[in-house]
């Protein structure tokens, strides 16, 4: 199918390009550089915005959905974890929009879990002649927020390290040699001997559970985070449930090694893990614990996770 054909695809020939620029030290921008020449080349009519702070992509997304009313068929961003968590957000209302990602941060966990690829940048011209999938979406309801992720959010230990990572000068640097996705583990080493782990009570569906010593409880759609870490191996993101592992009881040099299996996804049959599936999950900590969503922090517990089944589309 020659591009034309493809971009028929679209509402009223265009399509909606949201660029995060600073994503991947800049990474972004110079992919963003190259599909712009591809639609060029082939004359193809679309509408792009560069992103100018955090959170703007949400609300750019909200934006264009909203002035097109629901004509628009099509949004594709370009950036990290974090660009695609603000884009689901903002047209989380929006059912009918179909989304297409160039994966261009430094974890790209959400390329891993959704098996997108981002080498060649007129791939996502051929991504529209697939038809789209419908995906399950994460909810978190936490005081007054209520809003979703993609990937994966986290109560403990997991978000300490997603804000000490966010945070260290060290991350630009790693991004200039596309080693970006090491700044997890340069965190985690940073972070293990100041974290404390505490006790932990989980709402599982209807059924309550109590933790003592617990680093960290995340809560999965797919297998990855942190940069490719397998923390939920058997986790499907159209499989109707979220994915539950509990850490705790672990020595700091015990759990120093146990992310040496979490990248091989060996670890969910030592005893000091648990694992649940669930449709709605409650984390509460006997003190507050730091949480994130899609690597992002985001505030501290008591947080509420629900499921919305087959709820967003995505180009694959």
């Amino acid at each position: 199918m020659e591009l034309l054909k493809i971009m028929e695809l679209r509402m009223k020939n265009s399509i909606y390009f949201i660029i995060n620029p600073v994503a991947g030290n800049g990474r972004s921008l110079r992919v963003w550089k190259k599909v712009k020449a591809e639609l060029e080349r082939n004359q193809a009519d679309y509408r792009s915005f560069l992103t100018e702070y955090s959170g703007h992509a949400e609300i750019l997304a909200r934006q264009i959905a909203t002035i097109q009313d629901y004509h628009l068929k099509t949004i594709i961003g370009i950036g990290g974890d974090g660009t695609i968590h603000e884009i689901v957000n903002g047209l989380s209302e929006f059912h009918s929009v179909q989304i297409g990602f160039i994966p261009a941060g430094s974890g790209n966990d959400f390329k891993r879990g959704y098996n997108l690829s981002s080498k060649d940048p007129s791939s996502i011209f051929r991504g529209l002649q697939r038809q789209v999938k419908s995906f399950d979406l994460g909810q978190y309801h936490t005081g007054q927020m209520n809003r979703f992720f993609v990937n994966s959010m986290g109560a403990g230990f997991d978000a300490y390290v997603a804000k000490l990572s966010n945070e260290m000068e060290l991350k630009k640097w790693l991004n200039k040699f596309r080693a970006g996705s090491f700044i997890y583990i340069a965190a985690l080493l940073k972070g293990l001997f100041n974290y404390k782990p505490s006790a932990v009570t989980l709402t599982v569906d209807d059924t309550d559970y109590v933790f003592e010593n617990v680093w960290l409880a995340a809560v999965s759609n797919h297998p990855f985070y942190g940069g490719g870490m397998k923390i939920s191996p058997a986790a499907k993101p159209d499989d109707g449930v979220l994915d539950l592992i509990v850490v705790h009881n672990l020595s700091r040099l015990k759990l120093l090694m146990l992310f040496g299996l979490v990248f091989a996804g060996k670890h969910t049959s030592l005893k000091e893990i648990h694992t649940f599936t669930a449709r709605k999950i409650k984390i509460a900590g006997a003190a507050p614990l730091m949480i994130h969503a899609d690597g992002e922090y985001i505030g501290e517990t008591p947080v509420t996770v629900t499921l919305r089944p087959k709820s967003i589309k995505y180009y694959t």
